[in-house]
Order: structure tokens, then sequence, then C-alpha cells
């Protein structure tokens, strides 16, 4: 299925660029988070015209993005669960609570969808998370998980 790209996309592609993907990407991601339109004659004359104005908006929100990475680059946030005597955690670190840990500490709201462990938070110890604020900007954290208490 064609569309017409309304954002700049990592990995996909930029601001009015056609793209061919497959139809429910497009219809349950692409259209449903008004990021693209279906590409018919009349949706790509109007994307031409609005062009320049999706650019700026584009441009907008990677000056908030840089903002923002600026602001929690390279910082280091402390989680403390309970393990077990070998380390490691009954359930593990997700990214709703490590964006709700960054809220806490730094009162910036990052959706859990930006976050991506490099590896699964599963015990005690020091782990790097890549934050993708925007197509070209991104930031890491890292998250020290301390243990509350340990059970036997």
């Amino acid at each position: 299925m064609k569309v017409i790209l309304l954002e700049n996309l990592k990995k996909i592609g930029s601001i009015g660029e056609v793209i061919d993907v497959k139809r429910g990407f497009a219809r349950n991601f692409l259209i449903a988070n008004k990021k693209a339109l279906y590409a018919s004659k009349e949706n790509i004359k109007q994307v031409e015209k609005i062009k320049i104005e999706l650019s700026k908006k584009d441009n907008e929100k990677k000056q908030n993005a840089k903002k923002i990475s600026d602001q929690i680059n390279k910082k280091e946030y402390s989680v403390r669960k309970l393990s077990t005597e070998n380390k490691e955690l009954y359930g593990s670190v997700k990214p709703t609570e490590i964006s709700k840990l960054i809220f806490e500490e730094s009162n910036l709201e990052i959706k859990p969808s930006m976050i991506q462990p490099v590896n699964e938070i599963k015990s005690l110890g020091n782990f790097k998370v890549k934050i993708s604020l925007h197509s070209e900007v991104d930031a890491e954290i890292m998250i020290k998980v301390l243990s509350a208490e340990t059970i036997q």
C-alpha cells in the first residue's frame, strides 16, 4: 500500500516521501497516528503544498527533543527492586517504570515507546538505556538497579 509520510520517521522515510508499506502497518500505525496519508493524487498535491509547514513543525519537534536530550543524556537513575541472593530480580525493569523514574527525578514526560533498553534489565547492576526522542535525536541514560531487600 502506498502512503505519503507527514513526519520524518527513522528507518522509514522523510516528510512528503511516497513509500510502499504493508497494509496493516499503514492502516494501524501510520494513518491512525496521523504520520501518513493514503497516496491518492489529491493527497499528493495537498502534501506538496503543506510540505514547508510540515518541515517547520518537524524542526520544532527536533529542537524540543534536543533540549530534552541535553537534560537527560548520560544521566544516571536509580531504582530499588526485590532480588534473590544471586542478584536476580523478581520480574524486570520495564520502559513504563523507567518513564516514571525520569518523570519523578527530572520532571520530563517520556513515552515508554521511546525507551529501548540495550539489554533486558533482570538483575542488579548498571544498564544502558537508549531513548529515541526524535528520528534524528537520541539520548542515553544509565539505570542503576539496587536491591530493596533480599528474600530467601
